[in-house]
């Protein structure tokens, strides 16, 4: 494992807070919310929590094998924050639209 995946994913966690806390300021058509946003906090949290939890702290050498699969996972997040963020523009407009 690498340095870039153990400091990804607190990143991850805080941009998805983030974007929980905007998408809390109005009130959308979907609840993004508990559809993306609160399972792909649990998922980064659980993540973060494991890798760095005694039971793996001394198995780095061993996890660099998996090098890969931790980078698909900084991708995958990665994604779906840019993608909640295009979906919280468009809904944002929306919303405005709906108040005039």
């Amino acid at each position: 494992m690498d340095r870039v995946y153990k400091q990804g994913i607190p990143g991850v966690v805080k941009s998805l807070e983030d974007l929980k806390a905007e998408f809390k300021s109005f009130e959308p058509t979907t609840d993004w919310i508990r559809l993306r946003i609160e399972p792909l906090l649990e998922h980064a949290k659980l993540l973060d929590r494991l890798l760095r939890s005694m039971k793996f702290a001394r198995e780095t050498a061993r996890l660099r094998a998996g090098v890969g699969m931790f980078h698909a996972d900084l991708v995958y997040f990665g994604e779906n924050i840019r993608g909640l963020k295009k979906v919280l523009a468009s809904e944002r407009k929306a919303s405005s639209r709906r108040r005039r």
